[in-house]
């Protein structure tokens, strides 16, 4: 896998077929993040352990664990050396629908991958899948390109939940998604902090 921006690359997932074991489905949204040059992402300060696979090789799986319950995953994207990653957001379940409801105790079929850590429950994807290689044969994880969406059906705006800087619309406007597809899930800003007394 050559590498590329996480914009032109954000762009480009809309429409790949995700699958992860026994489950594949059709990316309907993603969120684009530009390593050290973006407050929003998480190698904003720098290399650290747990962001290690965001600094390259591209095309492979970079997960992590939020909120103390959920797994969330992102596409690497960026050369060897240089972080950058586009979550993967929302998809539309196209194969192995019954193993995901079972995964996601629900039989709503727009609900099973919208959100990203309904995503990963879904395709059975955890944080031993940090590091993994999506193009490589086997893989427990694997992406495969389809033809591009029209850019006529992509819309952009501000990225779900990103606090300070790296939440402003209007300079990060680095969440794309297919307009008008059901699976997307709904926007929502950051929650301010709340501030200890004293």
């Amino acid at each position: 896998m050559s590498a590329a921006d996480s914009r032109t690359t954000a762009r480009r997932l809309l429409g790949a077929h995700l699958t992860g074991r026994g489950v594949t489905l059709r990316i309907t949204e993603v969120e684009a993040y530009a390593g050290e040059a973006d407050p929003g992402s998480h190698a904003f300060r720098g290399r650290t352990p747990r962001n290690e696979v965001m600094f390259g090789p591209p095309g492979h799986l970079y997960c992590y664990f939020t909120y103390g319950m959920h797994t969330c995953c992102n596409y690497v994207c960026t050369a060897p050396g240089e972080a950058g990653a586009v979550l993967i957001r929302a998809g539309e379940v196209i194969d192995g629908a019954e193993l995901a409801r079972e995964r996601r105790h629900t039989d709503k079929d727009r609900e099973l991958a919208r959100g990203p850590a309904r995503l990963t429950v879904a395709l059975g994807i955890t944080l031993a899948d940090n590091g993994v290689d999506l193009h490589a044969q086997g893989a427990p994880v694997r992406l495969h390109w389809q033809e591009p969406v029209a850019q006529e059906l992509v819309r952009t705006g501000p990225r779900v939940g990103v606090s300070g800087p790296g939440g402003d619309g209007e300079t990060y406007p680095w969440r794309f998604w297919i307009d008008g597809d059901p699976t997307v899930s709904p926007y929502r800003p950051a929650k301010p902090r709340r501030r200890r007394a004293g």
